[in-house]
């Protein structure tokens, strides 16, 4: 039995295969974990295709492993392919369809290092947005008390223990909010020692060093880019790492009218959330400059307005980090 394509539909316990032989006959089974490997290396395909979901890059790396090439396919892209009904055994014969295209673009395979960085990321994520419920949660209750702190994760921490402390509460409220004031160090100690990591894997990666040196970008950008693309090889150009970012219009052309519109929802959200952020910070010092970065800034803030300045320099700092990535280039400021 030979097959050159077997389309695999990831799941926690059980797995479903599709694939079609030299002879055309149509292989289709679902298999439990334990027996998954084995059954993959008895049909010995030449190509394996799944979904770019949760496991994919694990068995992905244990199949290249053996030899195998790996097409991992973006979900949104296999939905269309999905011919009636959902369930198991549909979904890997869409997978094998998807998968079979001579235009379907394919996701790369992450390395156990960009694994590492990315669950890193997502950790620091996790414990931002536990810090923001804690801080929001906690200026609610004292409204209650009638403390109002202004906004900001720093002016809460300056002025809450302060306020606190003079405001007249019973014993079991200031039990409550000491107890509340405990949670936000304890995370704040957890976020500090994440982001001591990260700044020392920025400082021991090469490619981090050089992507640092890029204005408006730091530790965290730097890792997370090297963590979401790797060297960046399988974009064609800065412009299409951009794209997939989401750093571009979105487009609606039809009879050969285009029509752009908002960078839309389709993107990598945390890329792209911290690449505006960090044009954020460069256009905010913008003051005093008179280089040829700050002059287009500048000319792009009075034309379109801050909002539309900051995507646009994001997305020239995308395109300038493929570069640096692709072409193991160093940064040199024009």
């Amino acid at each position: 039995m030979t097959i050159q394509l077997l389309a695999v539909d990831l799941g926690k316990r059980s797995f479903h295969m599709h694939g079609i032989t030299a002879d055309g006959v149509v292989v289709s089974r679902k298999v439990s974990r334990s027996k998954f490997e084995a059954a993959v290396t008895k049909l010995d395909p030449v190509v394996i295709a799944m979904e770019a979901c949760a496991s994919a890059h694990h068995w992905g790396r244990r199949f290249k492993a053996s030899g195998r090439e790996i097409r991992l396919v973006n979900p949104r892209f296999v939905k269309a392919f999905v011919r009636g009904s959902k369930n198991d055994a549909v979904d890997a014969e869409a997978i094998y369809d998807a998968a079979s295209r001579p235009t379907m673009r394919f996701v790369p395979v992450k390395t156990t290092e960009q694994q590492d960085l990315q669950s890193l990321h997502r950790v620091r994520e996790r414990l931002i947005t536990q810090r923001t419920s804690l801080i929001n949660h906690t200026r609610g209750l004292l409204a209650e008390y009638g403390v109002a702190l202004p906004k900001g994760a720093w002016r809460f921490r300056d002025q809450a223990p302060a306020a606190i402390a003079e405001t007249e509460l019973s014993e079991l409220a200031y039990f409550l909010f000491s107890e509340l004031l405990d949670q936000l160090r304890d995370v704040d100690a957890r976020l500090s020692k994440v982001d001591t990591r990260i700044v020392a894997i920025c400082r021991e990666h090469d490619a981090c060093r050089r992507l640092v040196a890029l204005p408006g970008v730091g530790p965290v950008i730097a890792t997370a880019l090297v963590a979401a693309v790797g060297d960046g090889c399988h974009f064609r150009s800065g412009r299409e790492l951009a794209a997939w970012i989401g750093l571009v219009p979105r487009q609606y052309t039809t009879g050969g009218k285009p029509r752009l519109g908002g960078i839309g929802k389709r993107a990598n959200h945390y890329l792209r959330r911290q690449l505006i952020h960090g044009a954020r910070a460069v256009i905010s010092r913008l003051a005093g400059r008179d280089d040829r970065r700050s002059v287009w800034l500048k000319s792009i803030v009075a034309r379109a307005g801050f909002n539309k300045a900051l995507v646009a320099l994001a997305n020239k700092t995308a395109r300038i980090a493929w570069v640096i990535l692709a072409r193991n280039e160093e940064y040199v400021p024009a």
